[in-house]
C-alpha cells in the first residue's frame, strides 16, 4: 500500500508540475504573477501530499516571521521545503545554482521570478556577484531563502554549513530567520517512497543583524540543528507508532554542531 500511494503521489505531482509550469507561461509577464504561480505549485503539492500520500505539512512558529526584507536560513532534507516555503513568504527569492535557469519552462519561471543565481564558473567572483544580486532583492523588500548546507542532506548526516550564509548576513544587515524541519523522514531525498505522517517546518525566533560573523554562524547552526533533531526524534516516533520503516537515527557524532 505504501508503494502504491507513493507511486500515485509521484505521478500526480509530476503531472501537476507540468500543467502548472506550462499553464503558467502567461504569468511570465511579471515577477509578481510568477510568484503567484509558484505559490499555486506549492499549495497544490501540499494538497497532494495530504490527500494522496497521507503526509500533513505543519507550519510552526509563523508568529516569529518579521515583516519586510529578511534572510531565511532553512535546513534542507527534501524537495518538500523548497515547495512549501514559497507558500509562506509574499516576496520570496531563492538562492540557487545558475544551472537551474537552463531547465526548459521551469528555468524561465525562476529567472522571471527574480531568483538569485550563483554562477560557480565565476570562481572567486561568484560570491561578490551573489552579494550584489542578494542586496538588490533585499532592497525590493524580498525574503531571501538560502539553504546553508547547499544541497539536500540525509536526515542522519552531520551538519555541513557553508560560509555563504554568514557572509550574506554580514553584508545585508537584515534579520536572519532560522528554519528547522524533519521533512526528509517523509519525502527523502533521491527516494521513491513517501511515508505518511506529519512533516513539520518550524520557524524559529529571528536573529537580529549585527552579530560578528563567527558568533552568528555558531548561533544559527546550533538553533537549526537542535530544533531539527527534536523534530526528527518526534517524526521517527510517529513513524514507528504507525508501523512504517523508520530510518536510522543520527549518531551523537553526526549531531554535533
Amino acid at each position: 500500500m505504501l508503494a502504491l500511494r507513493s507511486l500515485a503521489f509521484n505521478l500526480c505531482f509530476y503531472a501537476a508540475t507540468t500543467v502548472i509550469a506550462l499553464g503558467g507561461l502567461p504569468a511570465l509577464a511579471s515577477r509578481r504573477t510568477v510568484l503567484g504561480v509558484a505559490r499555486l505549485w506549492g499549495n497544490t503539492t501540499i494538497w497532494l501530499l495530504r490527500h494522496v500520500a497521507g503526509i500533513r505539512v505543519e507550519f510552526r512558529g509563523l508568529e516569529n516571521i518579521p515583516p519586510g526584507p529578511l534572510l531565511v536560513a532553512a535546513k534542507h532534507q527534501s524537495a518538500l521545503e523548497t515547495l512549501a516555503l514559497c507558500t509562506v513568504f509574499p516576496e520570496f527569492a531563492y538562492i540557487l545554482k545558475r544551472e537551474l535557469l537552463f531547465i526548459p519552462v521551469v528555468g524561465w519561471h525562476l529567472s522571471r521570478g527574480g531568483m538569485v543565481a550563483i554562477d560557480r564558473t565565476k570562481g572567486t567572483r561568484a560570491m561578490s556577484l551573489m552579494n550584489a544580486a542578494a542586496a538588490d532583492a533585499i532592497a525590493l523588500g524580498r525574503q531571501l531563502i538560502i539553504f546553508p548546507e547547499g544541497t539536500r542532506r540525509p536526515t542522519n548526516a552531520p551538519p555541513a554549513y557553508k560560509q555563504g550564509l554568514s557572509h550574506l548576513y554580514a553584508t545585508l544587515g537584515v534579520p536572519c530567520l532560522p528554519v528547522a524541519l524533519n521533512t526528509g523522514l517523509f519525502w527523502p531525498r533521491r527516494g521513491f517512497v513517501r511515508r505518511p505522517g506529519t512533516a513539520v517546518i518550524e520557524f524559529l525566533p529571528p536573529i537580529p543583524p549585527g552579530l560578528p560573523r563567527a558568533a552568528f554562524h555558531a548561533e544559527v547552526l546550533e538553533r537549526i540543528e537542535v530544533a531539527s533533531n527534536a523534530l526528527l526524534d518526534a517524526g521517527r516516533a510517529e513513524l514507528a507508532a504507525s508501523g512504517h520503516p523508520v530510518p536510522e537515527p543520527a549518531t551523537e557524532a553526526s549531531r554535533a554542531a
